[in-house]
This record gives C-alpha cells, sequence and structure tokens, in this order.
C-alpha cells in the first residue's frame, strides 16, 4: 500500500508491492547487504527473516543495525541471551553487526565476512 504521508520527499525511485512478502522478495533481490533503523513490527520482521536466512544459507550479506541512542541495546541484550542459553549459535550472533553511527556501520558491513562453515549446522549430511 502506498501512504503518500509517509513517502519520503526526496526519494529518486520509490517501488510499491501489493504484499509484504513482494516487498521482502523485492528487497532480497535488489540488496547487497541490509541494515535496520529504528523501527517496529516491519522492520523487526525484515531483521529477523534476513537473520534466518542467512543462518541457513540462502545468503551471505552482512546484516547491520544502526543503533541510534541505545535503540537495539533492549533486543542485543536478548539475543545476547538466547546465545548463552545455546539458542543461537556464536557465530550467528556475531554475524549481525551493530553500530551506533551511519559510517561505522557501512564500514563493518564492507568489511563482514560470512560464517559459511556455520551454515552447514543447518545442511542434512546423509
Amino acid at each position: 500500500m502506498n501512504t503518500p504521508a509517509l513517502a519520503h520527499t526526496g526519494l529518486t525511485r520509490m517501488e510499491v508491492t501489493a504484499t509484504i512478502h513482494q516487498r521482502k522478495a523485492r528487497m532480497y533481490a535488489l540488496a547487497d547487504g541490509y541494515a535496520a533503523l529504528p523501527g517496529g513490527y516491519g522492520t523487526f520482521d525484515e531483521l529477523f527473516e534476513t537473520l534466518t536466512w542467512a543462518q541457513i544459507g540462502e545468503h551471505a550479506k552482512p546484516i547491520g543495525l544502526l543503533n541510534v541512542n541505545g535503540y537495539y541495546d533492549p533486543l542485543l541484550a536478548m539475543l545476547d541471551r538466547a546465545t548463552a542459553e545455546g539458542f543461537i549459535f556464536d557465530e550467528h550472533r556475531r554475524a549481525l553487526l551493530c553500530a551506533s553511527d551511519p559510517e561505522s556501520l557501512l564500514d563493518a558491513m564492507l568489511a563482514f565476512d560470512p560464517p559459511v562453515e556455520a551454515v552447514k549446522r543447518w545442511m542434512r549430511q546423509d
């Protein structure tokens, strides 16, 4: 749905899709990486879907959080707890990049080395 009041007026191009699934597929096709800015349910959904895809080897693109004013601190603490309790593997937790300023986040994303070996945990060994 296109809500003109929410569209950034300085965009050089805007693509509108009929569903969130089409939006995510289009985003996946165009992206060299994913950066989540502070947001709500839609941002969380897209963030966790891209993390899950990376975890199972669907992509090896960098994923970052722009942690403006500590916005993502509670989420990062939850992810650290899930890792400590064995629900997330260390290498998958480290694959989520985080910085408080855009330049540092982009630098980390450009230097990203995906945990390729970790993907094997999710592959069948027949």
